[in-house]
């Protein structure tokens, strides 16, 4: 009776842990400027909702902040500059997502994906 005991206890603990480890978390979003200047980026879901973030000084990055899943796009003010590069992503659970301000010429966003 024992044995049947402690089976059953050992299942329920490894049943706990594998639904603890496969838990779903929300995207996030962070912008790394490779540039000199200060950046100013917005992010804008298909509904029209949006994040600004803001005066990202040369070489520096953001914090992560959760976004929704789904289509995303990414647009970037550039100091001192005409152009205002955008890329399109799509945000999946459980992924960090970093939105760089390339240093090329012309400027371009390019989207780094990392698992959480």
């Amino acid at each position: 009776m024992r044995i049947r005991k402690w089976i059953a206890i050992a299942g329920l603990i490894a049943a706990c842990v594998m639904m603890a480890g496969c838990s779903k978390e929300s995207p996030s979003i962070r912008v790394f400027n490779e540039r000199t200047s200060k950046v100013n980026v917005q992010l804008k879901t298909p509904t029209g909702n949006t994040i600004n973030i803001n005066d990202v000084d040369g070489g520096r990055g953001t914090v992560y902040q959760d976004i929704q899943t789904g289509p995303w796009t990414a647009s970037a003010t550039i100091q001192s500059e005409s152009a205002s590069p955008s890329v399109s992503f799509n945000a999946d659970e459980n992924k960090y997502y970093v939105v760089v301000v390339t240093s090329a010429t012309p400027p371009t966003l390019r989207v780094d994906v990392s698992d959480k």
